[in-house]
């Protein structure tokens, strides 16, 4: 089987996301039916996209462009050369580059596999030493890499290699189930206040006999989280957690786990649970596994954060210390986390699946994607 050096371009259209109107965060362009994939929603999503966190009004898609299912969407700022399939039609602005492949040349997954295997490490050639990371659309143009001639050789090693993403997949939905319910449980527990028992209990301005409501200052610390800057990470078995969630790994870990993170710039009050020893950036506040608790992850996850700082948007912690948190008597305390402890279990050890499988495909990746291993 013959393999050529190719540019993208060659391949099929190239062309970057667009996003005209300025200022960009006037509220008329959003709100309304079509999706608006941001760099964060490319980094966080598998082989294929299907999540977003914004959508664009009619006056958001007249000042932009509705890219079709099937379109390989490529980060050049912010996060770089992170990649995802669209499986829905979706608009993105300038920072991401959209790919749709000839279908005589080119299968979409193949190519973003060869970006995961290759072209995240060539970028940083064109980007060393910049003072802000980016990969412009003609430094992307100017790559050349090694392909089959043939697209159906293509498609048979992306066949091979989609088949632990589909896996991956798979456990993430699970994931995404189980901590549902756990979520779900919490709201119809100590928000709804329909717990076990509490036809019997007086409420008294939504807190229940026996309960309290408690300023988050007295119930844990929100510690900040120390820079560790992308280019000085070491890849490494400590997952390194900023507002967005995990965005990388390193050698050391600042925090013992499990603890939980707050986010603090960026996702402004986004709150994960992390159950082994990590590294929160400075982006984010972290509470220590002394104070941290499956309760107060879930009670954390449903207070209203409010953004304060008006010069450089982020959650100011005096502001989040004064949200109240409803504490419940020991004895529902405690069912509830013998509710949703072993779904947390379920949660980590499917997480720690996934992470294998990745592990696994990615020491594959290098020699499917130069033809060493052949399927």
């Amino acid at each position: 089987m013959s393999w050529s050096e190719k540019s993208i371009d060659q391949l099929g259209f190239v062309s970057r996301g667009r996003s005209r109107h300025r200022p960009r965060d006037a509220a008329h362009l959003y709100g309304g039916q079509y999706p608006f994939v941001q760099t964060g929603d490319v980094k966080h999503a598998g082989l294929y996209l299907t999540d977003y966190s914004q959508t664009y009004s009619e006056e958001g898609l007249a000042q932009s462009k509705l890219w079709p299912v099937g379109t390989l969407c490529i980060t050049i700022a912010a996060n770089i050369a992170d990649t995802s399939i669209l499986a829905i039609d979706a608009c993105f602005p300038d920072s991401v580059i959209g790919f749709i492949p000839d279908s005589e040349k080119a299968d979409a997954r193949f190519v973003k596999y060869l970006f995961d295997a290759v072209l995240k490490l060539r970028y940083r050639q064109f980007t060393q030493g910049a003072a802000q990371d980016n990969l412009s659309q003609a430094k992307l143009l100017a790559l050349k890499f090694l392909v089959p001639d043939d697209v159906t050789e293509q498609i048979r090693i992306a066949d091979f290699i989609a088949t632990y993403d589909d896996l991956i997949e798979n456990n993430r939905r699970r994931i995404q189930l189980l901590e549902e319910s756990a979520r779900l449980l919490y709201q119809e527990w100590f928000v709804h206040l329909r717990f076990p028992g509490h036809e019997q209990v007086e409420i008294t301005d939504g807190v229940p006999e026996g309960w309290e409501k408690k300023p988050l200052k007295q119930i844990a610390t929100l510690n900040y989280g120390k820079a560790l800057k992308a280019e000085v990470r070491v890849p490494g078995p400590f997952p390194v957690y900023g507002s967005s969630g995990e965005v990388g790994s390193h050698e050391k870990a600042l925090v013992k786990g499990p603890g939980i993170v707050v986010g603090r710039k960026g996702n402004v009050g986004s709150v994960y649970w992390v159950n082994t020893d990590f590294y929160p950036i400075d982006t984010v506040y972290f509470i220590t596994t002394e104070e941290s608790s499956l309760f107060l992850y879930h009670a954390l996850q449903n207070v209203q954060f409010i953004n304060t700082d008006v010069a450089v948007p982020g959650l100011n912690r005096d502001m989040a210390y004064s949200r109240g948190i409803l504490i419940p008597d020991d004895k529902n305390y405690e069912r509830f986390l013998s509710e949703v402890a072993p779904i947390q279990e379920q949660v980590n050890k499917l997480q720690d699946y996934n992470g294998k499988l990745a592990q696994a495909r990615d020491l594959l990746l290098p020699k499917l994607m130069s033809g060493e291993l052949v399927v």
